[in-house]
């Protein structure tokens, strides 16, 4: 795959992914792909969006690949990495967007459903970045897409995904002080999106009058401003910024 990028503020900039075939994950890949990386993102079930993504990237005069890959499996997150390095000739930026969610009372909850949640949202990250840094640039970008549920719990259901969402953040600003104890540039943040209008969490839904009235701003934020964000924290103007937790929420933590 030729990497080569001339344009955009990451132009020449190697991206992975992790569950990028659509929502947050595609507009994450989308919005790095149109300020010049290149990149490789994974899917699971979802292969014909997925191709639809590297299409539309590549169309737009972008450079992507996708790679089938378990973000919830051990194994599979490493090799997902050292995939994405194959390809791409190197890696800079790690975004592990991949998770999972059920919304159902803790008492309720399967020992199934608790552990597919902790593998998809935050062993596989872990691992994904624990390979990742074992190939990352000296000054490349690790962003973490956690959420809200990490720090508020407005509603009950959400008690093993947010407990999953903690921890993830958690990851972050712990590795943000490990990095930066060896010297390294490497810099370490997470997002921690609000209302998101998705296919899990429609702007649409019966719902959604309720979580909206909770923002400032009244309304869902779209999968693009979730990208824009990531884009720009990839970016060398975010180089001071490192073990940041940044909501992006429409003002529901105001």
């Amino acid at each position: 795959m030729n990497t080569t990028s001339t344009t955009g503020r990451l132009a020449g900039r190697r991206a992975l992914v992790t569950g990028a075939s659509r929502g947050i994950g595609a507009a994450i890949a989308r919005a790095l792909a149109a300020d010049g990386a290149s990149i490789v993102i994974t899917y699971w079930s979802s292969a014909d969006a997925a191709d639809e993504l590297v299409r539309g990237i590549r169309n737009a005069g972008g450079q992507a690949e996708a790679i089938r890959a378990d973000a919830g499996d051990a194994a599979d997150a490493v090799r997902s990495v050292q995939r994405a390095v194959e390809i791409l000739g190197g890696l800079d930026i790690v975004v592990p967007n991949a998770a999972t969610a059920w919304n159902e009372a803790f008492e309720d909850a399967s020992a199934e459903h608790i552990e597919k949640t902790l593998d998809l949202n935050l062993r596989g990250p872990a691992y994904t970045v624990q390979e990742a840094l074992r190939h990352i640039s000296d000054e490349g970008r690790i962003i973490l897409i956690s959420s809200l549920s990490a720090q508020i719990s407005p509603f009950p259901g959400q008690t093993v995904y947010g407990m999953s969402k903690a921890a993830l953040t958690a990851l972050g600003r712990g590795l943000a002080r490990d990095l930066g104890a060896t010297g390294s540039k490497v810099t370490v943040n997470v997002i921690q999106p609000g209302p998101i209008d998705t296919d899990g969490n429609p702007a649409s839904s019966d719902f959604a009058p309720v979580m909206s009235a909770l923002t400032t701003l009244g309304r869902y934020g779209t999968p693009n401003e979730v990208g824009n964000l990531v884009a720009w924290l990839a970016s060398e103007q975010s180089s001071y910024i490192t073990g940041s937790v940044i909501n992006i929420d429409g003002g529901v933590t105001a």
